[in-house]
């Protein structure tokens, strides 16, 4: 937690560098949040997911966009023995030192119970994985596929800080078949990128001040979460494969003719 701490007090700082350099300068967050579903309407499943929502995906941004620690995690760090300092000064420049927006990474949304044992089937996920979640089909990899839950994200971090959002990660990662004739057809990445982006829009129509969005990513790339290189992002193929082999060539997939023309056209053409 230490760790962590200098982290967000060193953020404060550089942001408050920033600003006494061009008072014009705006400063996000990069959140990585699991969007949280209880999996029953059991209330210590919705207690759950209520506090674990807090710890995991609203702390730091808490402390970036507010300056202080919320109360919840003085009562966690209380409860599991962590000792945590801060100085007058570390006060002062995490209040100093707020950012101007919000950003976050979204791929999938995860169930949890205070019951596993009753539900069988496990999903996977970025960070942390839950529950099978029924109404939700998997990826190659057993990511639950939700983009209805990246609308329910945006209403809900809009909500809280009432600040400009930004999704700066969002993409499918699934094993591409490469054609004799250099094609690859990734029309399930298509498919993808699509139902999230027309959920943008509707969580735009909510209300919602949406700025920006980058898909991950533009180019295949080995995987942090599985250390594969097979587990593949991008609109542009490489030509290698886990042990590093091949002639690192680069093909354009159907998706990057997609998305240049959804760029092109500003997210109106999703055809």
């Amino acid at each position: 937690m230490n760790a962590l701490n200098n982290i967000l007090i060193a953020s404060a700082r550089a942001v408050k560098i920033g600003r006494d350099i061009n008072r014009d300068f705006s400063f996000g967050t990069m959140i990585c949040h699991i969007t949280q579903y209880p999996r029953t309407c059991c209330p210590e499943d919705q207690l759950l997911v209520q506090m674990d929502d807090l710890y995991r995906n609203c702390m730091c941004s808490d402390v970036m966009l507010r300056g202080e620690y919320p109360y919840y995690a003085w009562t966690y760090f209380r409860r599991h023995g962590i000792e945590l300092e801060l100085t007058d000064k570390e006060r002062a420049d995490l209040k100093a030192g707020t950012c101007d927006f919000y950003t976050f990474s979204y791929y999938q949304s995860i169930c949890q119970t205070t019951r596993a044992e009753e539900f069988g089937d496990q999903t996977g996920g970025n960070i942390m994985g839950g529950v099978r979640n029924p109404y939700l089909e998997l990826t190659d990899w057993d990511w639950p596929i939700d983009p209805v839950g990246l609308r329910y994200t945006l209403n809900k971090v809009y909500d809280r800080y009432r600040v400009p959002v930004m999704i700066t990660e969002n993409g499918l990662g699934a094993v591409d078949v490469f054609e004799a004739d250099g094609s690859i057809h990734d029309q399930y990445r298509i498919d993808y990128l699509r139902r999230h982006i027309e959920e943008m829009r509707k969580a735009v129509d909510d209300g919602v001040d949406l700025i920006g969005y980058t898909p991950w990513g533009c180019i295949d790339l080995v995987s942090m979460s599985t250390g594969e290189m097979k587990k593949r992002y991008g609109f542009i193929y490489v030509d290698a494969d886990d042990e590093g082999n091949g002639t690192f060539d680069r093909f354009r997939k159907d998706s990057f003719y997609w998305y240049k023309r959804v760029i092109a056209t500003n997210g109106e053409d999703l055809s």
